[in-house]
């Protein structure tokens, strides 16, 4: 009886990679460069449009929604006052309505942060005339709620000032990270767990992935003046620390994780292989990455799969391939004869007459999809096998099969 087992596997070392996600991009899209010509964009939207449109592929959402992200990638791209504004300011040119005022405000808002933030409102000195403020941050942060300036915008808090008017660090998402898991055929097959030992960037346990520990000191950067100079300049052209935006005070940073927040942890986690990954596919686990920055959200890990390969049976997609051994009397004669598979064994009849090589299928005795659609079938090589010893008895049967061949088995051999 053939077994199908394979060999103990390990699990591969942890390594880990950053994946973040970025929004898309409108050139990237149509697959032109920035440079591109109207023209050119215009030859490229009319080719992906007639590929991905909705009459061309019916049923299709992926279609439907690539269909949807090149028409709009064309309506911004195709518009001489539009496209500008995007190349200048990306997605926040579409969050602000390609409105040229509030460009204008948010450039100057831009360039006072580059020089250091000082003047103005919240220490920058910017004109905002035909502009509310509120609207223009809600626009391009997304913030919302009473209070504050600018219908319902914190002006103070778009700037990060923390307790006693100290600049507060932006919080940071993590990084998210990724593993390798070696898996056997048979657990590909049934859907496995594997329990890992992972080593990854954790949340500091001494101020909670904060960076600080909440007490006002002295700011290190103006040492408590609120006025601070580099290379004999005075920052943004005010005077005002870019640390403690002029209040002499800075929260104190945790003296364990030296103000990252982060400090390296090794956590054990039970993860769930789906039957049907292939070499190459990828778990997600939601929030198991690198702890943030700062106290900002954890990233992902994604456990990538390596199968390995199985001494008897080959993969073929979602098909399995196994070559069967047969006698000469049950391939001559035909037969029943067991057979293993990853689902237990079944009973496979042999036509009389079956030469090697020929194939039979076991349908739905493959791989499971791992989108959930059909599972693959198992296909039957027959390999019909002579005895290993030639006793008289066996001598006298083989030369009067011999005789029941009808002519030369290789006459139509030729090269």
């Amino acid at each position: 009886m053939l077994a199908l087992t394979a060999p103990l596997v390990t699990f591969l070392d942890v390594g880990y990679c950053t994946a973040r996600t970025m929004a898309d991009d409108y050139y990237q899209i149509l697959g032109v460069p920035r440079t591109a010509s109207a023209d050119e964009i215009k030859k490229a939207f009319r080719k992906l449009a007639r590929q991905h449109h909705p009459d061309v592929n019916p049923g299709d959402k992926s279609a439907e929604e690539k269909f949807k992200r090149i028409n709009s990638a064309f309506e911004v791209l195709s518009d001489p006052k539009k496209r500008p504004l995007y190349d200048e300011f990306g997605e926040d040119a579409e969050k602000i309505g390609f409105d040229e005022k509030k460009a204008t405000a948010y450039r100057q808002y831009r360039a006072a942060q580059a020089a250091g933030g000082g003047g103005g409102v919240g220490g920058i000195p910017f004109s905002t005339e035909g502009v509310d403020l509120g609207d223009l941050f809600n626009d391009i942060f997304g913030r919302s709620g009473s209070g504050g300036h600018g219908g319902g915008f914190d002006v103070g808090d778009l700037f990060g000032r923390g307790r006693g008017g100290s600049r507060a660090t932006a919080a940071e998402r993590g990084d998210d990270l990724t593993t390798r898991v070696q898996v056997s055929l048979a657990e590909a097959v049934s859907g496995t767990e594997r329990t890992l030992s992972l080593q990854r960037p954790g949340r500091c346990g001494k101020c909670h992935g904060e960076g600080h520990t909440g007490k006002l000191v002295t700011c290190p950067t103006c040492n408590g003046t609120g006025r601070s100079r580099r290379g004999g300049a005075v920052f943004g052209g005010s005077g005002v620390c870019p640390t403690c935006r002029g209040s002499g005070r800075a929260p104190e940073s945790c003296t364990q994780c030296g103000g990252s927040g982060i400090q390296e942890e090794t956590t054990r986690l039970t993860v769930k292989i789906p039957a049907g990954v292939l070499t190459g596919s990828k778990v997600r686990l939601a929030g198991q990455g690198a702890a943030g920055v700062h106290g900002g959200a954890p990233g992902d890990l994604y456990i990538e799969t390596e199968v390995a390969e199985h001494p008897l049976v080959r993969r073929e997609g979602d098909d399995l391939y196994l070559d069967l051994p047969v006698t000469v009397s049950e391939a001559l004669l035909g037969g029943e004869v067991r057979v293993p598979t990853f689902q237990g064994e079944v009973t496979l009849k042999v036509p009389p007459g079956s030469q090697s090589g020929r194939k039979m299928r076991l349908k739905g005795r493959g791989v499971p999809s791992l989108r959930g659609g059909t599972p693959g079938d198992m296909y039957l090589l027959l390999q019909v096998k002579v005895p290993e010893e030639a006793t008289e008895e066996v001598r006298a049967a083989a030369e009067t099969l011999a005789r029941a061949y009808r002519g030369d088995v290789r006459r139509e051999l030729t090269l």
